[in-house]
């Protein structure tokens, strides 16, 4: 983190100022689109010493980048495919990622792989993991997970009970890693902020700024006052995934770039329902399914259809859900139903179109365009190569800007949280003690902020009521839902359940019993009245149940169609000081 600098805060006064200053001066660069690929490229653009903004049109992360699975790796089907050289560039960020950049965030996730082949099989697949491996060690970089190792059925079953004797005949083990895909694209856009960027949440894009063919800027409109204004910026760029196309509309036409939208769906079930002590992975007859740990549940996933439905909430059909328990029943000695699963969530992945009419063909590499001089669009790619993109993008950004722009330097800049935290971790036990927590609330607090942890504990230690779990999600503590507020750019109760935590998929009840608590912390340091409060608690009760019932029926059409029944959250606009 910058020396001598403290990590900014995305609360609701650092929201206006950020505002304020994007209608006030004209920037180098406008980013469009708060994902990971937008906030990387406002970190990267920051770190170049370039004037920067940045808005979202929901949350932070609210579309692709909250609904992955959850990964960060290479590819390992992309080998099939003899796509080395993604491969390779997946995995070199992959130890970036761990080491470097995030360790707080990113870390080693074991996976077995069942095969269920006599003969060929075991030297087809150790063939292919070793090449994984190898390519790891390729990068010049420590690959910082251990190696793959092959296993008999006996000893695999050693490891992952949960399996069905008879359903394979072997194994090999092999890591990867995992993040908190929304907690990441939060943190990314605090970096940022704290090298300078600007970065409003809730505010859309509704046109282009021109002079002449020009782009010149972009013409915005804050969600929560209703209020248009308009953004001077020398370069802007489209970093919006699954809205691509909508937004080169906007400069008249659909461009060079096309993006199309395949759909992925994930299942979270109890730790104890699969008796396992890694991860799966299942080769499925179209892509791979993966069962990966995720704290006390299971995340399991994913499928891969075409979408052409509703983009910022799809929805998962009944047909969904019994597609991935099928398949993984196929290898479990004890089956999952549909009383298992605590939570669901939908995603769509931004793929670029291509030849071929199956989404899982279609491509993940990524494309920068120039559709018209000023516009700079980004798309396509992969979670795990979003700092890649994202220096591709600010390159054709330095590629029009008529000053000399430094080379990208966020392979070397930890994100916030990250400096210090393996001594905070060493020094875990000490933390509890004199926070009063919990060793394991201790590690739980690290493992989500890393070295920011201390701002946490102060809450605590000014409020010690915040040191309480939340009455229902005893994962998560009080003072996270008020930190979510203050710190985390957090503007309504949707987006602490959902993605400053997990309470709406890691729970049964779907953060239904706890969103009463939740507003009532939220309230006070957004400025909320009662009745905002309770319009936050109904409408997302009201999300809960389109989701819910959309999840029962069998076409995405219909599945759709119920959860576009919810309405969207209207917010109330504080009052001005006079």
């Amino acid at each position: 983190m910058a020396a001598g600098r403290g990590v900014a805060r995305l609360g609701p006064a650092e929201r206006a100022a950020a505002l304020a200053r994007m209608g006030a001066e004209e920037l180098d660069v406008m980013v469009v689109g708060g994902g990971v690929v937008g906030a990387g490229t406002a970190l990267d653009a920051a770190t170049r010493g370039l004037a920067v903004g940045v808005v979202e049109a929901r949350d932070f992360a609210s579309g692709t980048s909250s609904r992955s699975s959850k990964l960060i790796h290479g590819g390992l089907r992309y080998l099939e495919q003899l796509n080395f050289d993604l491969v390779r560039e997946a995995l070199r960020e992959r130890s970036l990622l761990l080491q470097q950049i995030a360790p707080h965030l990113v870390r080693p996730v074991p996976f077995l792989f069942p095969m269920t082949h006599f003969g060929w099989e075991r030297p087809y697949v150790g063939a292919g993991v070793a090449l994984y491996d190898t390519l790891g060690y390729a990068t010049g970089l420590s690959r910082g997970v251990p190696g793959h190792r092959h296993l008999s059925r006996r000893r695999a079953l050693r490891l992952a009970p949960a399996l069905r004797r008879t359903a394979f005949t072997g194994a090999v083990q092999y890591w990867d890693a995992q993040v908190d895909d929304a907690r990441y694209v939060m943190t990314l856009l605090r970096t940022a902020a704290t090298y300078g960027a600007h970065v409003a949440p809730r505010v859309q894009a509704v046109g282009f700024l021109r002079e002449g063919e020009r782009v010149t800027g972009v013409r915005v409109r804050d969600l929560e006052s209703g209020t248009d204004m308009e953004v001077r910026a020398r370069q802007v760029v489209n970093a919006t995934g699954v809205w691509t196309d909508d937004i080169q509309e906007l400069v008249g036409g659909r461009g060079q770039i096309h993006v199309r939208a395949s759909k992925g769906i994930h299942l979270l079930v109890p730790r104890d329902r699969i008796h396992s002590y890694t991860g799966i992975i299942l080769r499925t007859e179209k892509s791979v399914l993966f069962v990966i740990p995720w704290g006390r549940h299971w995340i399991i996933g994913t499928t891969d259809t075409e979408w052409t439905l509703d983009k910022a909430h799809p929805a998962a059909s009944r047909l969904d859900i019994d597609y991935l328990l099928d398949h993984v029943n196929a290898v479990l000695s004890v089956p999952l139903t549909r009383d298992d699963v605590e939570g669901v969530y939908a995603g769509l992945r931004p793929l670029l179109s291509g030849e071929s009419d199956e989404t899982s063909k279609l491509s993940r590499e990524h494309v920068v365009a120039h559709p018209v001089p000023g516009l700079v669009m980004i798309a396509g790619g992969k979670y795990t190569t979003y700092r890649v993109m994202a220096k591709d993008a600010v390159d054709a950004v330095a590629h029009g800007l008529d000053q000399r722009v430094p080379p990208s330097c966020t392979d070397r800049v930890p994100l916030a949280g990250a400096e210090g935290y393996q001594a905070l971790w060493n020094s875990r036990h000490r933390l509890a003690h004199t926070s009063g927590l919990h060793v394991a609330r201790i590690e739980h607090l690290l493992q989500r902020y890393g070295s920011l942890i201390d701002e946490v504990l102060e809450l605590i230690e000014a409020d010690a009521s915040l040191a309480r779990p939340l009455s229902g999600a005893d994962d998560y503590l009080r003072a996270e839902v008020v930190y979510a507020a203050t710190h985390e750019g957090a503007r309504h109760l949707n987006d602490v359940l959902t993605r400053r935590t997990h309470i709406s998929i890691e729970t049964f009840h779907r953060g239904l019993g706890v969103a009463q608590e939740a507003a009532e912390l939220m309230a006070g340091p957004l400025g909320w009245d009662g009745e905002q409060t309770k319009h936050e608690v109904e409408y997302y009760t009201k999300r809960v149940e389109a989701e819910r019932l959309s999840q029962q029926q069998d076409s995405d059409q219909e599945a759709d169609a119920i959860r576009l029944g919810a309405p969207e959250i209207v917010p109330v606009a504080p009052p001005t000081d006079p």
